[in-house]
């Protein structure tokens, strides 16, 4: 898939997947996309723990309100931050987590698979702890986001977007357009 198709097909699945196992290799190919990613002074801040163990999958599912997306999910990309700053006192790993999850919702996309980005229900009641726990990692990461992936049982599609004439100026912000 050429890579502006694959960003205007990229949707948020939230539905059941299918009961297929998702290869190892494809799970390798979607993490190199976001090892890939940009990163803030190269830091390299954002880790991964590749869930495709079903006990696990069932078990941080369980912590997400029973969603289908996770209950069904065949696999789980489980993205871990480090604040250690990387300059000065800064740090950019939630930037350099978010865009290793941009590239790896691409990398899924144009493999055929589906996710969605799963954070909120991370940070709720000490969900990221206990994902950490049973993954074994330890501080400094910080478990940050959760994507599960699989096969889409129905076609998905993206949400409308605002016309770009509405989002995006030359030279100016235009608010009254």
């Amino acid at each position: 898939m050429e890579l502006f198709e694959t960003i205007a097909k990229r949707f948020s699945f939230r539905g059941d997947f299918e009961d297929v196992r998702v290869d190892r290799e494809t799970l390798k190919k979607i993490v190199q996309a976001g090892i890939d990613a940009p990163s803030g002074c190269n830091a390299q801040t954002t880790s991964f723990v590749i869930v495709d163990d079903a006990k696990l999958i069932a078990e941080i599912a369980s912590l997400f309100a029973d969603r289908p997306v996770c209950k069904t999910a065949k696999a789980m990309i489980v993205c871990l931050a480090d604040p250690t700053p990387a300059y000065g006192t800064t740090s950019f790993d939630r930037e350099d987590c978010a865009t290793a999850v941009q590239n790896m919702l691409l990398a899924i996309t144009a493999v055929g698979l589906a996710t969605v980005w799963i954070q909120g229900y991370v940070q709720r009641d000490d969900n990221d702890k206990k994902i950490a726990r049973l993954l074994g990692v330890a501080e400094p990461l910080r478990v940050e986001v959760v994507l599960p992936v699989g096969i889409p049982k129905t076609d998905g599609k993206p949400n409308v977007k605002k016309p770009f004439d509405q989002r995006a100026f030359f030279n100016q912000y235009q608010k009254d357009i």
